[in-house]
């Protein structure tokens, strides 16, 4: 399955919607995209999973390092429109409750206080 990323930037946000499947093979792709947007230091990244079909650990892996990063600079991340399958994959994990999660999002998810 091919990985697609599209990455945007408004202000001080950063748009980023992955389709595809993040897996063993695909997650070193995204751990590289993600890892440049840290790189960045934006007080906001925001990461689009609705076209997501599919993640693996490695997948969750690249997420947990993401977030870790973001931490160390007092940025803030927020995981958008993950499909069932993926969600599930975060409960299971209790990552539901480490990562900012989101159904869709919302005009006070752009804040960047928040």
């Amino acid at each position: 399955m091919n990985l697609d990323v599209k990455i945007t930037e408004k202000d001080n946000v950063t748009f980023v919607h992955i389709g595809g499947e993040i897996d063993l093979y695909s997650s070193p792709q995204v751990r590289t995209l993600l890892m440049k947007q840290t790189e960045q230091r934006k007080p906001l990244l925001i990461v689009h999973l609705s076209d997501v079909t599919y993640i693996d650990s490695s997948g969750v892996a690249t997420f947990i390092e993401t977030l870790q990063q973001i931490n160390r600079y007092g940025g803030r991340m927020v995981l958008v429109g993950m499909g069932d399958e993926v969600r599930e994959v975060f409960r299971l994990t209790r990552l539901d409750k480490v990562f900012e999660i989101h159904h869709q999002l919302n005009a006070a998810d752009l804040q960047v206080g928040a």
